[in-house]
């Protein structure tokens, strides 16, 4: 038997699709798996967005918390109105002073942005049901595909 060798970060392959994630429901009461699933997406409030690459790291990510947030694919014309209304500039340091950590920024147009978007809560709603509920049922949780840009443009 041959030995294949191991995927490293470098093999890892990251398609040009972005994903935005929106946080819909409070951490009240939220197990610690799904607390700390959260954290690493950095969505901390409720009606933060975030956009994140098209990975399966991120796409398992996105199951674990699928009841607290809904997500969908991203197009540009919503991706440069986000980073125009919401995006808030970062002039802080991008290292800290032993080079040892760095801080999640993103470029857009060589300006660098926070890594999240507050929104407001969506006119009309989240859906129907509410905010319990699957999207494919009524509701606002789960993957809206590209409905998502119609949520966001609302949450403007």
């Amino acid at each position: 038997m041959s030995e294949q060798p191991t995927p490293t970060k470098q093999d890892k392959k990251v398609t040009g699709t972005r994903i935005a994630v929106i946080l819909v429901r409070g951490l009240v009461n939220v197990s610690a798996d799904v607390k700390n699933t959260l954290a690493m997406l950095r969505l901390l409030r409720k009606n933060n967005c975030v956009i994140i690459n098209d990975t399966p790291e991120n796409k398992g990510m996105l199951i674990k918390v699928k009841d607290y947030v809904t997500w969908g694919t991203l197009d540009d014309t919503t991706f440069k109105d986000l980073v125009e209304k919401r995006g808030h500039e970062y002039r802080g340091r991008t290292t800290d002073s032993k080079q040892k950590y760095s801080y999640k920024t993103f470029d857009v147009d060589g300006k660098k942005y926070k890594p999240y978007f507050r929104l407001n809560p969506p006119q009309k709603g989240f859906g129907r049901k509410g905010i319990k509920v699957a999207f494919k049922v009524g509701g606002a949780l789960g993957d809206r595909k590209e409905k998502i840009n119609d949520l966001i443009k609302r949450m403007l």
